[in-house]
């Protein structure tokens, strides 16, 4: 999938989004402030969590509790090392089979091993944004 939106569609695509996915491992890519956390929140929400979601950038991980089962957000901004990937036990959160997230996973594409699903984020003139999507990737 490759779009352009507006910010008021973000809806919209969240839904695109959820109905192409191959794979509950999605690793968000773009530039600061180009709305990947947005973007997570509507994926959330259309998921069916109704409580506010707010960036892990301090805490690295949220858990969001589904009826079925848990949505993990993981933002790696502010990750320095991989002991500290180790020390929050990221690869076991590989495997739960839950939702996952994930902001700057260029820190931690080498623990992944699993199908993902990738989505590239870039921003456009006057509050557009476009979306390149990829499913189907085995790292």
């Amino acid at each position: 999938m490759n779009k352009s939106f507006n910010l008021f569609e973000i809806n919209s695509i969240a839904k695109e989004i959820l109905n192409s996915l191959d794979s509950r491992i999605i690793l968000i890519y773009g530039e600061m402030g180009v709305g990947k956390t947005t973007l997570i929140r509507e994926l959330v929400k259309e998921l069916g969590y109704t409580r506010d979601i707010s960036s892990p950038t301090f805490s690295i991980v949220n858990e969001y509790e589904l009826l079925e089962n848990l949505v993990y957000h993981f933002d790696f901004y502010r990750i320095e090392s991989e002991e500290e990937i180790y020390d929050i036990g990221f690869e076991d959160y590989l495997q739960t089979g839950n939702w996952i997230f994930i902001e700057w996973p260029e820190k931690v594409k080498h623990f992944i091993h699993e199908q993902v699903n990738e989505i590239y984020l870039f921003e456009e003139d006057n509050n557009k944004r476009s979306i390149n999507l990829k499913t189907e990737i085995k790292i």
